[in-house]
């Protein structure tokens, strides 16, 4: 089962109210990408639960799916939008610590920011990498630890009953 499509102009309509009330923080010249966190419904739900209930703080992409969906990589300060399984803009995200690395440099601070399972580096390890190999059949190629990743912190900017104290 797959992922919903994202209503992207529900998702500008989301960005256009944070911009509103928090014009000194919505300072991107386009309106951000809009995301899934997950390839499929149950996973992508069950994270973006983590973030909203405070869990979850960082994120892990592949550089080559930046690459392949023709998207910039992201930078410090940068917005995006998360999005539910059915496709609807819940969170607005605000990058705050980026590093490019690759699978073996991950530390267990790391993974525990992830929030993911037990929040372990071992558990972080085990289920990047069987989701990465999945990625990687999907998107045509073959993952292998030395793929480089993006490592995000971020925090919750948007909506503000969900925000992180700033």
């Amino acid at each position: 089962m797959q992922n919903s499509p994202i209503d992207h102009a529900a998702a500008i309509e989301f960005w256009e109210e944070y911009r509103a009330a928090r014009p000194d923080r919505a300072t991107d010249p386009e309106p951000p990408s809009a995301e899934v966190f997950g390839d499929n419904p149950e996973l992508t739900d069950a994270l973006l639960g983590l973030v909203l209930d405070g869990t979850k703080r960082a994120t892990a992409t592949l550089v080559a799916e930046f690459a392949l969906d023709g998207q910039p990589l992201p930078r410090i300060g940068s917005h995006w939008i998360a999005c539910d399984s059915t496709g609807r803009p819940r969170v607005i995200l605000r990058d705050i610590e980026l590093r490019i690395d690759t699978f073996a440099s991950v530390d267990a601070a790391f993974a525990f920011d992830e929030g993911e399972d037990d929040r372990s580096l071992e558990s972080w390890r085990e289920n990047h990498s069987r989701y990465w190999q999945r990625v990687g059949a999907q998107l045509g190629f073959e993952w292998t630890e030395e793929h480089e990743i993006v490592l995000e912190r971020f925090e919750v900017a948007w909506p503000e009953a969900s925000a992180d104290t700033h």
